[in-house]
This record gives structure tokens, sequence and C-alpha cells, in this order.
């Protein structure tokens, strides 16, 4: 199996229309298109997760004027989609068509895929207690790394073929929940990536 995008090529930097943040503020927030082919027989939906392997884990250093994050501090996995029960048939996810801009608060039934359920997110922990953003943010929202990171960001397209038509997940899933329920229900695999960052020094 494999998963691409016309909307950048694999290892290659993500344009800003698709991501949350650019130098200046917001950026355009749109899902990139998204296809795939040479599907295991015997599939019967897919699962699809979007995560970025690269998030700091010392709060303390991001978003500061009188600092760079090094790029040797130790990193975690943030998760910008999540997303299951794609139907068998399907086999792409046109750009723009799940998300398309910004959504103070998140939002709370996004587009997708006929019969597709969409879990959280985390900027759904990130903004919380934020009286203007703090929500839930359930879909697509892209890329906003910190402007002050050495370490240019991956994100990865994970698609899961399954052997189940639906998983039996809650509507407030994350992709920790996904990634236990496909356990066991995976026929294929496949992944691809696009890097990006919002500092000039990162590299």
């Amino acid at each position: 199996m494999r998963i691409w995008s016309e909307s950048f090529e694999n290892g290659a930097r993500i344009p800003a229309q698709f991501a949350m943040g650019q130098a200046d503020g917001f950026a355009g927030n749109r899902n990139p298109q998204l296809a795939w082919e040479d599907v295991p027989a015997g599939v019967r939906s897919f699962a699809l997760l979007c995560i970025d392997p690269d998030a700091p884990t010392v709060a303390e250093t991001v978003g500061r004027d009188d600092m760079e994050i090094p790029a040797d501090q130790p990193r975690a996995d943030f998760v910008h989609w999540a997303m299951i029960d794609i139907a068998a048939e399907e086999r792409g996810i046109p750009a723009g068509s799940c998300s398309d801009g910004i959504t103070a608060k998140g939002k709370q039934n996004p587009p997708g895929p006929r019969g597709a359920r969409q879990g959280l997110n985390d900027y759904t922990g990130w903004f919380a207690g934020d009286a203007d953003m703090g929500g839930d943010y359930f879909g697509y929202d892209g890329p906003y790394p910190p402007f002050n990171d050495l370490r240019v960001h991956r994100y990865f397209f994970r698609l899961y073929a399954l052997d189940v038509e639906k998983l039996d997940l809650p509507q407030r899933f994350s992709a920790a929940d996904v990634q236990h329920a496909v356990q066991g229900h995976t026929l294929a695999q496949a992944e691809f990536y696009g890097t990006y960052s919002l500092n000039p020094r990162a590299g």
C-alpha cells in the first residue's frame, strides 16, 4: 500500500496554506490532498493519523524571544489529525475538504469522507485554559511549531488498512486510542511525511 500527496512531495516542506501558523501569525490551515493505492484484499475500512514526533517537552522554552529551543531537547508526539471508519472504497481526500481555515475553540463537526469519524488533536490540550481558543479540537489542524525551535519538525501521515468496518471508539477518541484499536486489525500500513519550521536557523 502507498500513500502520497499532490500538495507536497515526501520529505519536502509543507506549504503554509496547509499549516496552522506561519511567521506572521495564523496560516491557511487547510488539510493537504491525500491519495492511496495498492490496497490489500479484504480491507473494510481505513484509519488515518498525522503526528509530529518533534514537539518540545520543556514548555517553559516555547515561544521565548530570549532563547532558542535546542535541537537536542527531548521530544514527544503532537497529534494533528485522527480519523477512523474511512470507507473501504475511498482512495483519497481532497485538499481543504476537511479543514479550510482556523476555527477558534475547535471544529466540532469537521467535514470529511462519507461515514468517517474524526477524533481530537493535541491543540485541545495546547489551548486548554485559553479564553479565546480553548475547546475540543476535532479533525485536522496543521503545523504551528515554535518560532524559536532549532529543530525542523516532521509531520507523518500514517494510513492503516483494516479488516473491520468500524472501530469501537467513543466520540472523543484520540490518536492513542486509534493506535491501540488497530492492533490485530491492520492488513497494511503506509506513511509519508512533510517538514515545517518557523525558525530560519533550524536545520
